[in-house]
């Protein structure tokens, strides 16, 4: 199986890169799922139902979100209604959504794709560890799925390596994301599963993860909230991790870091 997952889509640049370029990466790359982070895609904050929608219609499968999920407040009745689109799996029983979604794919094969949101320096939610492993024990890979596909939203790394190494062998792809900043440790474990500590962002990489950078640096300077940020419009790059894995066993055969267009090195599986 042919996976690509694309990192934290922000603002209009993001989304604008992200819907034009699917269509063409599924065709060069002869993916079978791509599953995308869009919890930015709204202003920098967020998703609207309308563009999931759009996102959906360019070739996404999943849509991963995080800890903006719910920033917009008409995502909450659409998010009931659409099960591609996902929030942390680690929320309190009774919140709207799904944290997971078995995704059927071409020649009869399945793939589990679910997220959960890290709790070190994060708003805090219910175990992820736990609530991870107790969707990966009634999905066995290998035989009732695939493959299957981890996306932890966290902010340290030691919490993303941890996971990665907690379910290495039982997953296919444990993928960070929330930093924004497309780490250079994509490698495979040695159990056999994928990883990257954090998958990058969509977008305009000239601002401060993806916001525009004189009123971010502000921030910093003054310690006081400034102007309300804004996304940077300039040229986005689309980040994100190519996996290829072996359908018989769920397992990765091959990874790859995606990077194109923007301002960064550019990198194609």
């Amino acid at each position: 199986m042919k996976i690509l997952f694309l990192g934290d889509i922000v603002g209009r640049a993001g989304r604008d890169a992200v819907e034009a370029e699917l269509p063409n990466l599924r065709a060069r790359l002869a993916l079978d799922l791509i599953v995308v982070n869009a919890e930015n895609a709204s202003h920098g904050f967020g998703l609207a139902p309308e563009m999931a929608r759009a996102l959906f219609a360019a070739g996404a499968d999943v849509l991963t979100l995080g800890n903006h999920a719910f920033d917009r407040k008409e995502i909450i009745p659409f998010i009931g209604e659409e099960k591609r689109l996902l929030r942390p799996l680690n929320y309190a029983p009774g919140t709207p959504g799904k944290g997971s979604v078995i995704v059927d794919l071409p020649g009869g094969r399945r793939a589990l794709v679910l997220q959960a949101m890290g709790r070190l320096f994060m708003e805090p939610l219910d175990d992820p560890f736990r609530a991870i492993q107790a969707e990966v024990q009634k999905h066995p890979m290998g035989s009732a799925v695939q493959a299957i596909i981890i996306d932890i939203h966290a902010e340290a790394t030691s919490e993303k390596q941890a996971m990665a190494h907690s379910f290495d062998g039982l997953a296919s792809l444990v993928i960070g994301t929330h930093t924004h900043v497309p780490s250079a440790d994509d490698r495979l474990l040695a159990g056999g599963t994928a990883f990257q500590s954090d998958a990058g962002m969509c977008g305009d990489y000239d601002s401060v993860i993806g916001m525009q950078k004189g009123a971010a640096s502000l921030r910093f300077w003054r310690k006081v909230p400034s102007e309300r940020l804004a996304p940077a419009e300039g040229p986005a790059t689309i980040c994100g991790l190519f996996v290829e894995t072996d359908d018989a066993t769920g397992l990765a055969l091959r990874v790859a870091p995606l990077r194109l267009g923007g301002s960064l090195r550019p990198a194609m599986p």
